[in-house]
């Protein structure tokens, strides 16, 4: 795993200090050395010989990858990198040769390139670990998934109750699933009743009623009741198996995307090699001798050596991440933070992105001539002993409407209905239509409103006292304060916005419209949403916004996967970038910065190329003839100094961009 993640190679860093302390610290700017290195230039040059074999060595795999590249005619980074750094080595090999025999050794002290061969290799590797350590873990995706299917089942068989390990169930079998217990296959209720949390596919924070024929999925959690249930589908046959398959074949296919500097290696290398060879043959020909000849074909591979290159994309996607990470968007690889600023497309998931992920009152009708005060006490009072979310959310809004409560006698709960109970002296009736129709007539007034409150994605709650229609608490799950602008914004930023969700197709539309969605794509399963994102794939860069384990697949599937940091476990994991504080402006923010990477890496391959179409040519001597312009050392070494310092300093002004990410 070390070796993998590149930490025995990051300790080339420290030889590259001292390199670069007696290279630039004590040529350049006359710091100390030790008495016996002072006046001794030779010792100097072995001394740096050594320190950059060395890192050479460690950092071999350049070599050993640039290698194969040119065996196999595709020249990449490591080719650029590997000829660079090679050619300043045996350069300044050749040269400490000349300061032993020539006797005129600090005359060419200042003409060694060896920090020059060392240093590439160890700021690249540095990013490249940098990089590896911010990696998406799908296997953890997938761990997280399995850990939804119980390890075992229970059974009838025979009349009796029996527990078997779960990869001995079979298609057929009844199963039953207690409260709080996970249903281990997919199949339908035979017998009971009771509501099921089935997020995990569906997205859903509002549980789904389950009596006789109803389906029911494996991973899914039963929350209330007693069930008994026949298994259609098991093991690898489930819904949830199919999830955990399509994450795992997702990730496994999606290629990385290729580095500008690779494309351009591709040219720039052979292009190098040709000119130097050309330089050669030129100065030969015209009647130079073979070593002058030689000293300009190598001149213009030192001068090549691709610092600048080599740091304009590393560089720039390490500033990225950290101005992500300080706004606390965390980009877990390159690709996503390349990929994001490309965006065409935008999907978002409904529950728990757009919306608040849990249901809230949005409405209080009132009939009969009750107030709304009295209303919510009796609703308060009846749904305080009740677990169903709903129920919650009336007792919450109840709570903090400082609603007075009167003790509930005669509690009984009517699952997949609603709740009775007895409170001073009245008989109370909550629930939906199909409980409060038993009781009370309802009139056109308060049918009309529950249409429209169904119309606009709430679910109306029915209130009687005595056979006395007192009222409607309206419930749903309500759009984020950010959803509408941040929206906003990706349109302003020339990016389609769809809605792709599993709830049913009136509580979508309505919820897309208040966000104000370009589309709603509605009631799909977690392989409905991958296909859906694999489609839209068609038109460009599709990001896939969500929190659910039902959007897992989709995540991996999108080209980048936003995961909102108050989601899954295996949300978070299945994601290219997490959003710590679960804002879906930080969605624009993370396009933002990416788009900023992106314009600082085009321009630091500018910085590095107007670097050697100035170098190349003076360093090949085609200025000495007309302008007596000779390619001195020093010169070589400042030139590539300043190269790299300008594209560093150009990708810290990324930072800039922090103080507009909100506006």
């Amino acid at each position: 795993l070390q070796d993998k993640m590149g930490f025995g190679r990051v300790k080339s860093v420290g030889f590259v200090a001292v390199l670069m302390y007696m290279a630039m610290g004590h040529n350049m700017l006359s710091l100390p050395l030790p008495t016996f290195l002072e006046n001794s230039p030779v010792a100097i040059a072995l001394i740096q010989a050594v320190l950059s074999a060395v890192v050479l060595f460690i950092n071999k795999k350049f070599f050993i990858n640039g290698a194969k590249g040119l065996l196999h005619k595709s020249p990449n980074m490591d080719t650029l990198v590997a000829l660079g750094s090679l050619a300043s080595y045996l350069y300044s090999i050749g040269l400490t040769v000349v300061m032993i025999t020539s006797g005129d050794a600090h005359t060419h002290l200042h003409g060694l390139y060896y920090e020059s061969a060392a240093m590439i290799l160890a700021l690249i590797t540095l990013g490249k670990l940098l990089e590896a350590l911010s990696k998406g873990r799908t296997t953890d995706a997938l761990k997280g998934l399995m850990r939804l299917a119980p390890a075992n089942a229970t059974v009838i068989r025979g009349g009796v109750e029996k527990t078997i390990p779960i990869n001995q169930l079979s298609t057929g079998d009844v199963f039953v699933v207690r409260p709080g217990e996970n249903i281990p296959a997919d199949g339908y209720v035979t017998e009971g009743k009771s509501w099921v949390n089935e997020s995990a596919l569906t997205g859903e924070s509002i549980p789904a009623d389950k009596e006789k024929g109803s389906a029911v999925y494996s991973g899914t959690v039963n929350q209330n009741g007693y069930l008994q249930c026949c298994a259609t589908g098991v093991g690898g046959d489930t819904a949830l198996a199919r999830i955990i398959k399509m994450v795992g074949d997702a990730s496994a296919t999606k290629a990385p995307i290729a580095r500008i500097a690779d494309k351009v290696s591709g040219i720039f290398v052979p292009a190098v090699m040709g000119i130097a060879l050309i330089t050669f043959i030129i100065w030969l020909a015209v009647g130079q001798t073979f070593g002058f000849a030689l000293v300009r074909g190598i001149s213009v591979l030192v001068i090549s050596c691709p610092c600048a290159l080599g740091l304009a994309t590393p560089v720039a996607i390490m500033v990225g991440n950290g101005l992500g990470a300080k706004h606390s968007i965390l980009f877990k690889n390159a690709e996503a933070l390349e990929n994001a600023g490309k965006v065409k497309t935008v999907c978002l998931d409904k529950t728990g992105t757009v919306t608040e992920g849990r249901p809230v009152v949005t409405d209080v009708l009132t009939f009969c001539g009750t107030s709304r005060e009295e209303l919510l006490r009796y609703a308060y009072s009846l749904e305080k002993k009740s677990e169903h979310p709903l129920a919650r959310a009336v007792t919450e809004y109840a709570e903090e409407n400082k609603i007075e409560y009167i003790e509930a006698e005669s509690f009984e709960m009517h699952t997949g209905s609603g709740v009775t109970a007895v409170c001073g002296g009245h008989r109370l009736v909550g629930g939906n239509a199909r409980l409060i129709s038993l009781n009370v007539t309802l009139d056109g007034e308060a049918t009309e409103a529950a249409e429209r409150l169904a119309e606009e994605g709430k679910t109306p709650l029915f209130f009687a006292s005595d056979n006395v229609l007192l009222g409607i608490i309206a419930v749903a799950d309500v759009i984020k304060s950010d959803s509408y602008e941040s929206i906003e914004q990706f349109k302003k930023m020339g990016i389609s916005v769809v809605m792709i969700t599993g709830d049913n197709e009136k509580t979508a539309r309505f919820a897309g419209k208040q966000a104000g969605v370009d589309r709603v794509i509605a009631g799909v399963l977690p392989d409905g949403k991958a296909e859906k994102v694999n489609e839209l794939k068609k038109d460009g860069i599709v990001i896939m916004v969500g929190d659910g384990i039902n959007d897992a697949v989709a995540l991996t599937a999108a080209d980048v996967g936003i995961a909102i940091g108050a989601g899954t476990d295996v949300a978070i994991d299945s994601a290219d970038v997490v959003l710590m504080k679960s804002r879906l402006s930080d969605v624009v923010s993370a396009i933002k910065i990416s788009r900023g990477t992106l314009k600082t890496i085009k321009q630091n391959l500018f910085w590095a190329f107007i670097y050697n179409v100035i170098g190349i040519p003076v360093a090949a001597g085609a200025f000495i003839v007309l302008l007596g312009l000779r390619l001195t050392p020093m010169l070589g070494a400042l030139a590539m100094s300043l190269s790299s310092f300008c594209v560093v300093m150009n990708a810290l002004r990324l930072n800039l961009l922090g103080r507009r990410l909100h506006k």
